[in-house]
């Protein structure tokens, strides 16, 4: 593809930006399907005239926003879509008609990620770990319009976890739970669990012989999922395994929100065969 004055520039916000895979999956997307746009990174500290200059400037079709911008960067944006209004944070950004509209498809990706491994969320019962800025996009998720059974919350930040509880209580219509996360608490959610949802950074690259979740404790009518996505088969999702559990790896919640960014951008499907084979040969 030959850029061209009217080739659509799509793009980064973070500070740093350097290790980020998504100029490769997203480039990759629009040479398949033949898109004259393009994806850079662009290390951001003047957010404020990041913005002045992506309203300024024409053939800007929209950004991805990672730390440390995704919260500063909503009383910047012209709307939010519902449920990055909840989660307090947006991971997306579409310019449509001179106006920036913000999403967050780190909660739509984790919905999609658990849909194409085979999770019917109505009348589940979840137990969510951790209560940082991706436990609330999921914790979000799940709790509008989703009817799971009940959510329960576990994480080492009490204060983080109250709030995003009583968020959630206030906001939506779920039976929500919450306490600390520790062996006695698994014990008792556990049994009751039919998905659980890693979302700490425990047993992330380099500590990868690390789990929040005792082995013995995991039983066989539970599905995994754990958002770290270096390595693809966390200890946790190993053990999982070994228990007998449907497993689901985090590179699938970070493929779909990239796959979701993707369709918001250019208004077609994504090939996300091609942006998953760019994850995988990274990780492998």
């Amino acid at each position: 593809m030959d850029i061209n004055p009217k080739t659509q520039l799509c793009g980064l916000l973070g500070n740093p930006v350097e290790h980020s895979l998504s100029p490769a999956i997203h480039n990759a997307a629009f040479q398949k399907r033949n898109l004259n746009f393009v994806y850079l990174a662009f290390p951001v500290e003047d957010l404020e005239g990041a913005i002045r200059g992506i309203r300024a400037l024409g053939n800007l079709r929209g950004f991805s926003v990672t730390i440390p911008h995704k919260v500063a960067i909503l009383p910047l944006l012209d709307g939010v879509e519902k449920t990055a209004k909840y989660i307090g944070s947006v991971n997306t950004v579409i310019k449509d008609r001179g106006k920036l509209i913000g999403s967050n498809t780190d909660a739509s990706g984790a919905m999609q990620a658990l849909r194409q491994g085979g999770v019917e969320l109505p009348g589940k019962h979840i137990l969510l770990l951790g209560s940082g800025g991706a436990a609330r996009a999921l914790a979000f998720a799940l709790c509008l319009d989703q009817g799971i059974g009940a959510l329960t919350i576990l994480g080492i930040d009490e204060a983080e976890r109250i709030a995003l509880t009583n968020d959630l209580r206030t906001k939506t219509q779920a039976k929500v739970t919450e306490g600390p996360l520790n062996r006695e608490t698994l014990e008792t959610a556990l049994p009751q669990a039919q998905l659980l949802l890693h979302t700490t950074p425990i047993g992330m690259h380099p500590n990868i012989e690390a789990s929040c979740v005792p082995k013995e404790l995991l039983h066989s009518g539970l599905t995994v999922m754990d958002i770290v996505y270096n390595p693809l088969n966390t200890k946790l999702l190993n053990d999982a395994h070994a228990a007998g559990c449907r497993t689901i790896q985090g590179i699938e919640m970070f493929l779909y929100q990239a796959v979701g960014q993707f369709e918001l951008w250019t208004g077609e499907s994504a090939p996300v065969e091609v942006m998953r084979k760019v994850l995988t040969a990274h990780f492998s």
